[in-house]
C-alpha cells in the first residue's frame, strides 16, 4: 500500500465507494471490545421493544469502519490526522446482516501543511448514517 502524497492528490479525487459489511457477531465482538453492552446492539427483543426496528450498529463502529476506508485510501492510518462526523440515522443489522456504502471526495487541498479535507459520505440501505463527515489526511 503506497502513501497517498501532495503531488496525486487533488481537490475532486474520490474514494471509491466500498461496501463494509457488518453482522451480529461484529457487534457482540465490538460490544466487548468497547464495554459498550447496550441491549439495543445485540437484543432483538429489546431493540424492538424501544421502537428499533432491529438491532442496530454502534454508532463508534460505524465510524471506525468509515475511517478504515479513508485509511485505505491514505495509505497509513497515521495519515488520517482529524476524523468527526455527526450520527444521522443508526445502522440496522438484521439477522443475515448489515452493511454500510463509504465514499470520499476531496474538498480541499492544502498545499503548505500537506494535506486535504475528504467529506465522507455514508449511507446504509440508501439512508445518510453520518453527516458531517470530514476526515482529514496529512499527506508524503
Amino acid at each position: 500500500m503506497s502513501v497517498r502524497t501532495l503531488a496525486d492528490t487533488s481537490v475532486g479525487d474520490t474514494i471509491e465507494a466500498r461496501t463494509v459489511t457488518v453482522g451480529r457477531d461484529t457487534l457482540v465482538a465490538y460490544a466487548n471490545a468497547s464495554g459498550d453492552q447496550n441491549p439495543i446492539h445485540q437484543d432483538e427483543a429489546f431493540a424492538t421493544s424501544v421502537g428499533l426496528p432491529d438491532v442496530i450498529a454502534h454508532g463508534m463502529w460505524t465510524m471506525g469502519a468509515a475511517g478504515s476506508v479513508v485509511e485505505e485510501w491514505a495509505g497509513d492510518g497515521g495519515r488520517v490526522v482529524e476524523f468527526g462526523t455527526r450520527f444521522t440515522k443508526p445502522v440496522v443489522v438484521p439477522q443475515d446482516g448489515g452493511a454500510i456504502e463509504v465514499s470520499g471526495v476531496v474538498k480541499s487541498v492544502d498545499e503548505d501543511a500537506r494535506r486535504a479535507t475528504v467529506e465522507v459520505s455514508v449511507t446504509s440501505s440508501g439512508d445518510k448514517v453520518l453527516g458531517r463527515c470530514l476526515a482529514v489526511v496529512q499527506l508524503d
